[in-house]
């Protein structure tokens, strides 16, 4: 066999998805696509999961992905909900709480969640195990990621689909290079990996750079904690203190003094006896918190997600969060194109939905970061002075705790606003409370299911289900009225009703990311807009529901 018959054979074997990087974004993403039926392989360069903790914190938002995951259950078992943020001054004494303690958030969880990132990994790959659609290859090294060239066998036909992506990969441990052809690919190897330089892609400095000491302690000694995270706001020492676990506790310190010992650094919280005797330092380790983002997240098929595609300070736990929510927005769009044939240029709404998001996620941590050291120019004082006058007004902290960090998805395709009713729910995720169906008691999304669905306060009209019908989206009614056409009824604690009747909307159509596509005015007759955004959802007209996507409950 020649060459080219060799490269031919090859490329007859394509695997759907190749995922460059098996950590959570990594893993997730590949959970969410066989969900849709949609097969990938993982490649990973360690063997087993990386030991050492990094991410501790999630959002109540982030843990609804890990139940569209279907592993909110067990994470649940190994994680430990926080009371909020406070802001502590030079002397540890408190200048504001931002109390995120409510254990049904508007996405049906806590709002601040602890966790070691060990454990949900390993969490997370004993549930990628069960589903047969993915298969991951550790201990393998990703030497290129290239587009087929012109005459490459892998190449689609002129007119076709976009060109196959060709991976080349070999054993860590040494042998022959490997091809592996892809319909895509999704680069979730971290802020070093080769797939971000493999679509071009360079940074763009967001101006901050950082190097902090972080240390993973595990101790019975008495800590004195609030059970929720600590930001200390000082210019010459500033920190951060969280407790992960029954006996986990995190401390991260500017580096600054080098002279100074850890026994005084973590003396306002615990008192360490002579020896150190019962504190255990499980890792103590310099790092360079850096604030960027990539200055493109796509090449044809081939996607950047996390840190691949952005660096956040850790300063409102929201590294891991961003690119778990990458995964969650790309998973569903590139299913349906690879699965439904659906137009080419939804993929385009990944990194214009996504981008934004994260450069605001990015800003608010580095904003944060300044309010805990003050910076270091002429102006820092007055800065200080300011945030601890804007501390003191109790409206403000009340605010900015019951609001979520996360802000609503920017106008697009798959964002339409529509009329001035419902325009401020667009973008924006619908509540998740519990509900009562015919079957009991259950969360929202479990009824909802894996695809579009309807939610209405009213009888659906013609036009909302010819809609419905196109999407494979099923209909769920809290009207309390007679259904029809299997629409799911559902009774919550008015939540849902509330929410629909605060923005004058009869029903939305969500995303299966269960973000609001558009709203329903009250009295219209269909959703707005349908002309614009239907043909990147529909595939071309056909109308069979999402092959391999988990059905919802019916009552």
């Amino acid at each position: 066999m020649n060459t080219n018959q060799a490269a031919a054979r090859d490329a007859a074997k394509v695997t759907p998805v190749v995922i460059v990087g098996a950590g959570p974004v990594g893993v997730t993403a590949a959970i969410l696509l066989a969900r849709r039926g949609v097969r990938s392989v993982l490649l990973e360069r360690h063997r087993d999961v990386y030991p050492l903790p990094r991410a501790v914190a999630m959002d109540d938002e982030v843990r609804r992905i890990l139940q569209a995951a279907g592993v909110h259950e067990e994470f649940a078992s190994l994680a430990r909900p926080a009371n909020g943020l406070r802001l502590l001054d030079p002397r540890h004494r408190v200048m504001a709480e931002f109390r995120r303690d409510d254990p049904h958030g508007h996405h049906g969880f806590p709002q601040t969640t602890l966790f070691d990132q060990p454990d949900l990994e390993r969490l997370l790959r004993d549930a990628l195990a069960r589903h047969p659609e993915c298969e991951l290859r550790g201990g393998v090294e990703v030497l290129a990621v290239e587009h087929a060239a012109e005459d490459d066998p892998g190449r689609e036909a002129p007119g076709g689909p976009p060109g196959r992506v060709r991976v080349t990969v070999r054993d860590a441990a040494g042998g022959e290079p490997e091809r592996l052809w892809a319909e895509a690919v999704l680069g979730c190897d971290g802020a070093g990996g080769r797939t971000r330089s493999a679509i071009g892609a360079v940074w763009e400095d967001l101006r901050f750079e950082e190097t902090w000491t972080v240390v993973d302690v595990r101790t019975r000694l008495p800590v004195r904690t609030w059970e929720g995270v600590d930001q200390v706001c000082d210019p010459a020492r500033p920190g951060t203190f969280m407790r992960i676990g029954e006996d986990r506790y995190r401390w991260e310190f500017r580096v600054g003094e080098a002279s100074v010992g850890l026994r005084e650094l973590v003396a306002p919280w615990v008192d360490l006896p002579d020896g150190g005797d019962g504190f255990e330092v499980l890792r103590q380790a310099r790092y360079t918190f850096r604030a960027c983002v990539a200055d493109r997240w796509r090449r044809g098929r081939v996607f950047l997600l996390g840190d691949a595609a952005h660096l956040t300070p850790p300063f409102v736990g929201q590294g891991l969060c961003s690119g778990l929510r990458d995964a969650h927005n790309l998973a569903w769009k590139l299913a349906r194109v690879l699965t439904r044939g659906a137009d080419e240029r939804l993929l385009d709404t990944y990194e214009s939905e996504r981008k934004p998001h994260a450069r605001h996620m990015i800003r608010l941590a580095i904003t944060t970061g300044w309010a805990m050291t003050g910076g270091q120019d002429r102006a820092a004082a007055v800065r200080r002075t300011a945030l601890a006058a804007a501390c003191r007004i109790p409206a403000l902290t009340a605010s900015l705790s019951a609001r979520g960090l996360s802000p609503a998805l920017p106008r697009g395709p798959l964002v339409h606003y529509g009329r001035l009713a419902g325009r401020r729910l667009a973008g924006s995720p619908v509540p998740q409370p519990w509900v009562v169906t015919r079957r009991g008691r259950v969360r929202l999304d479990e009824v909802l299911g894996d695809s579009f669905a309807v939610l209405s306060a009213v009888p659906p009209g013609p036009a909302v289900r010819d809609t419905a019908r196109v999407l494979g989206a099923p209909v769920v009614r809290i009207d309390g009225g007679v259904l029809e056409n299997g629409d799911t009824g559902v009774a919550d604690d008015g939540t849902l009703a509330a929410w629909l009747r605060s923005a004058r909307t009869d029903a939305v159509l969500l995303r299966p990311d269960r973000v609001v596509l558009t709203a329903l005015p009250a009295g219209a007759a269909g959703f707005p807009g349908t002309c614009e955004w239907l043909p990147l959802l529909s595939a071309g007209g056909r109308d069979s529901p999402d092959p391999g996507a988990r059905r919802p409950v019916r009552p």
